[in-house]
């Protein structure tokens, strides 16, 4: 174990010093902008500091300042020292990648009240002074030797972000015509209206002309040059919708203020509806905080109980959104309860089956393993304790669950629990429908939009009837 001890006023002598290093991370920066509040945009706006007077990001002033703190406190005197005063000039800024050596040196001693007064300095990589200074503190009289403190593991994580990224990449794409049912509620109305604008979609609104019209006049917007389509109620809105896809017209679907039972209902009638071939299936796309990439989760919505077949058009479905996503070969984790084939619990089977499938081409586009225990899914530690070797375990791509209610916890415990952002599409019909919760915010909305967006562009939309 580390220790850290200090020294008395009695052992210190002048010219004794003490010093660490340090190199600026922009998480260094990003840190001490959320413990002090302190988001001056030169040191947490990339686009404004190439502008400012340095052209560059550089480091808040007291982050160095923070540093000389650290040597009086663990290294000289060390744990028992009481700050009194420090003076600081501030020579050159530190920038990103800037290597800091920061050395406190004894210049004197008070032995009436035990003051101990400290030069300090900190270099940056190429000898330059950046901060100069001088440090009065009380130096400890007892001797002090105690284990040196495990700090705390720091994730940050800046919500939406990789949310926006998926936004951005949609940026050099025509908007796809859209039908947008029953938008009769602000958010629901505001995050089709805020896709349009960022053109995501061209927005065609499908409900009661005059609920949309006082929804858009209480969230403030005017709807110019916005086509509506006067339905009476919801059931009407989700049936026209259909009929304009069927028809061409629209390229997305992306639900307002109805349930998704309603929504989906003409979407699967067989004779009028925009079944294909294949499953239709829903997808999750989490941001979780801990995960160092988007997460697809399916199915988690729409198949309760899925069969083998089920779970075959399932995985393709969550494949195809991983490549229009930009994944070149998604892995996809089969998971269930253990990582062993055991005919009593039929995922397990059933995920063999899968592999074999995509072996023989059944399944294309993607690389499967499974059954997986979900820790070995996204935890390479976890999988490696267990010896699995495996090119999908700990760096899954997408989670295919045994059935909806496991998906469907799966994905709620990440977002209430992990703080995970949540878009979510659902597939396999002749386009691709934007499902989100009718509480699922603005930022949820575009992201699923988006998602849409580049779906329909990577694949396209199936128009025979």
């Amino acid at each position: 174990m580390q220790f850290i001890e200090n020294k008395t006023f009695d052992e210190l002598q002048i010219g004794d010093s003490a010093e660490l290093t340090r190199k600026l991370t922009a998480q260094d920066i990003e840190l001490f902008a959320v413990m002090s509040g302190d988001v001056n945009p030169a040191h947490v706006d990339e686009a404004f500091a190439k502008s400012d007077i340095f052209h560059k990001v550089i480091a808040h002033g007291m982050w160095g300042g923070a540093l000389v703190s650290a040597v009086l406190g663990t290294e000289l005197p060390g744990p028992g020292t009481i700050y009194l005063n420090q003076s600081m000039s501030f020579l050159h800024p530190v920038g990103l990648g800037d290597t800091v050596t920061v050395r406190v040196t004894v210049r004197d001693k008070d032995a009436a009240n035990h003051h101990v007064t400290l030069d300090c300095l900190c270099l940056n990589q190429s000898g330059e002074t950046v901060i100069q200074g001088e440090a009065l503190v009380i130096a400890p009289a007892d001797k002090v030797r105690r284990p040196r403190a495990v700090l705390p593991e720091v994730h940050l994580h800046e919500r939406g972000a990789r949310f926006k990224d998926l936004i951005e990449a949609t940026a050099a794409l025509p908007a796809v015509p859209t039908a947008v049912v029953h938008p009769c509620d602000a958010l629901s109305l505001r995050g089709a209206l805020e896709a349009g604008s960022q053109g995501i979609i061209i927005p065609v609104l499908i409900g009661p002309r005059a609920k949309i019209e006082a929804t858009a006049e209480e969230i403030g917007h005017k709807l110019t040059d916005i086509e509506i389509i006067d339905v009476p109620h919801s059931h009407a809105a989700a049936e026209k919708a259909v009929a304009l896809a069927r028809s061409g017209e629209v390229s997305m679907l992306m639900k307002g203020k109805l349930h998704s039972d309603e929504l989906l209902a003409p979407v699967v009638d067989r004779q009028t509806g925009l079944r294909t071939e294949k499953r239709i299936s829903h997808v999750f796309v989490l941001d979780v905080p801990t995960y160092p990439k988007p997460l697809l989760i399916s199915d988690a919505a729409i198949n309760i109980f899925p069969d083998l077949e089920d779970k075959c058009d399932i995985v393709q479905n969550a494949i195809d959104l991983g490549q229009a996503l930009g994944i070149a070969c998604p892995k996809v984790a089969l998971l269930s309860a253990v990582e062993t084939v055991m005919p009593s619990i039929p995922s397990t089977v059933e995920a063999a089956a899968l592999c074999k499938m995509a072996a023989r081409g059944q399944i294309t586009g993607g690389m499967l393993d499974g059954p997986l225990a979900f820790d070995n899914a996204i935890s390479k530690s976890a999988a490696e304790t267990k010896g699995i070797v495996s090119e999908v375990a700990g760096d899954a791509d997408v989670l295919i669950v045994p059935d909806l209610e496991a998906g469907n916890m799966l994905a709620k415990q990440l977002i209430h629990l992990a703080g995970a952002d949540a878009a979510g599409l659902v597939l396999g019909a002749r386009i691709p429908i934007v499902l989100t919760s009718r509480s699922d915010g603005v930022m949820s909305r575009l992201a699923s939009a988006a998602m849409a967006q580049l779906f329909v562009h990577r694949r396209g939309a199936e128009f025979t009837i």
